[in-house]
């Protein structure tokens, strides 16, 4: 076995907190630092080029390619599951849609007991990570951070007449998504440099790399956390085939996202005693909610034909109009090779008295069946809608004793009655939005769900047929201040030592929005109380 030797810090997931962490806490060069990653490097051109994200999902060099476990509320389906498995993780692959969420989120995570974590608390945090390109704006945005966050460099006339229809339907206009309340209609702002991806790589991990205090791994899997009684002392991972081992004088961090985080701790023998035993693992420390409490962002993808209008099934539907498209890229880094997968976005309420907006719309001028699959041969767009604090809760749990043996995933989504009728209603407006004047000219015609769902029960079983995951699992090592959460106000497992964890996992209750920006957040903050607890 290779003995990589001490480090004060070994890190776990180079994703968007890994990267985060690494920077902050080598930035003091009496602190030695070492960041596994299982993945590969980011040196790839689909990572870079925006529309990339197309060949990354699902793509072995780059993703984990894990499923959900058949879902009952999705008809008996199973879905593709992707997690970023390269330097990077998930900003290397994901949808770079910069959202914070709503200021009521974060001050809910506080009125459950979690002190600090109000919007007060974090939006300097937020602004601490941005690189605004309006820069620094009152107190709004902040420039200078690793987080480069840009306008889109596109326009469609089909999703300007969408905007248009929203507004028409009662859904105000927005320039920015990001000041606390996100109601309104607008276009997405995006982790962009001139029409390439900003990744936490590009915007973090790289600048730090050259620090001598900074060790980074590469094809390094972690198989287990190394404990010593209730102390976590180190790690045990492959590197390149074999077998490798480092310890860690202050602390092991786990960021390996919702998924990868509980999992790792389930095979280290920490988690639900009754599943380890199951699977012949010995319990070191029994945590009952380690890996459940999942929650995930499902979007009811309805699609709609239209006439008159040029979206991307009819620009790529030829061998000239792609290299139109290319060439466009490559003159201006613009157009639909510079595309996150969703330009337009409304924040909307499902229904009458909500105190913020629990509905989320990414508006695509494409239609397909499924991910993965071509654009359908005739003119349509995609109104998809989630619902933003939904209700049903699910699993992440350790499927064998081998470490590279993928989890059970079980989201359980749509499993209330409750967020089955807000599916409901989320059609229902998406409809009430697609009849409004402005789009009259396009002559929507509805075939996703299709019309003739009604009932809020047929409504709610066409919305099984056709969501999809927006990809934004977290809870599943939730924090709190109650004897079951899985980590404290700090991050620090309880009942542990030398153990935090830094990802999606520890939100108590998911952002009303995409999640990678709350996560460089939480990043952020716990670099600051790592470095503060160290001092103690």
């Amino acid at each position: 076995m290779q003995d990589y030797g001490q480090f004060d810090y070994v890190i776990v997931g180079a994703g968007s907190a890994g990267c985060v962490l690494a920077n902050r806490l080598s930035e003091d060069p009496k602190t030695r630092v070492l960041l596994l990653e299982a993945g590969g490097s980011d040196r790839y051109h689909w990572v870079h080029i925006p529309v990339g994200y197309l060949y990354c999902i699902d793509n072995p060099r780059t993703d984990w390619r894990y499923r959900t476990a058949p879902e009952t509320g999705l008809n008996g389906r199973s879905l593709l599951y992707p997690r970023g498995r390269v330097l990077g993780g998930c900003s290397s692959i994901n949808g770079m849609l910069y959202l914070r969420g709503q200021a009521a989120d974060y001050d809910g995570w506080r009125q459950m007991g979690n002190s600090g974590w109000g919007w007060d608390d974090v939006l300097p945090y937020f602004l601490k990570s941005e690189d605004y390109y309006g820069g620094e704006s009152s107190g709004q945005h902040g420039a200078g951070g690793g987080l480069r966050v840009e306008e889109q460099r596109l326009s469609w006339e089909i999703l300007d007449a969408w905007k248009e229809a929203a507004i028409a339907a009662g859904i105000p206009e927005t320039p920015d998504f990001n000041l606390g309340d996100n109601f309104g209609v607008g276009y997405f702002k995006v982790n962009q440099r001139k029409g390439l991806r900003w990744s936490v790589v590009r915007g973090f991990l790289r600048p730090a790399m050259a620090r001598p205090n900074l060790t980074v791994l590469t094809h390094a899997q972690s198989e287990r956390v190394i404990v010593q009684g209730r102390r976590a002392v180190g790690v045990r991972f492959t590197h390149e085939g074999q077998l490798a081992q480092a310890q860690a004088r202050r602390e092991v961090i786990l960021s390996a996202g919702a998924i990868g985080t509980p999992h790792l701790m389930q095979l280290s023998g920490l988690g639900p005693g009754e599943l380890l035993r199951r699977h012949g693992i010995e319990v070191l420390h029994d945590i009952p909610e380690l890996g459940e409490n999942l929650q995930d962002h499902l979007q009811i993808r309805c699609a709609y034909k239209v006439h008159g209008a040029k979206p991307l099934n009819t620009m790529s539907a030829t061998l000239w109009g792609k290299a139109m498209i290319g060439l466009e890229y490559l003159a201006r880094r613009a157009g639909p090779m510079s595309m996150a997968p969703s330009q337009l976005g409304a924040f909307a309420y499902s229904s009458d008295g909500l105190a913020s907006p629990d509905l989320e719309y990414h508006v695509q001028p494409v239609s397909l069946e499924a991910f993965g699959q071509p654009p359908h041969s005739f003119p349509a767009i995609t109104a998809s809608v989630c619902h933003l604090r939904p209700e049903s809760r699910g699993h992440v749990r350790l499927s064998t004793p081998d470490s590279r043996a993928h989890p059970v995933i079980k989201p359980n989504y749509l499993s209330t009655e409750g967020d089955r009728l807000v599916a409901a209603r989320a059609i229902r407006l998406t409809r009430h939005i697609m009849a409004q004047a402005p789009l009259a000219r396009y002559r929507p015609e509805e075939f996703k769900p299709g019309p003739d769902f009604q009932t809020d029960v047929e409504l709610a079983k066409g919305a099984g047929d056709i969501a999809s995951t927006i990809f934004h699992p977290v809870g599943t090592a939730r924090m709190g201040t109650d004897p079951r959460a899985v980590v404290d106000a700090r991050l620090r497992v309880q009942g542990m030592d030398g153990l935090r964890v830094v990802d999606a996992s520890v939100m108590p209750r998911i952002t009303s929005g995409n999640t990678q920006a709350p996560v460089i957040m939480i990043a952020e903050k716990a670099a600051d109380m790592i470095r503060e607890d160290a001092r103690v």
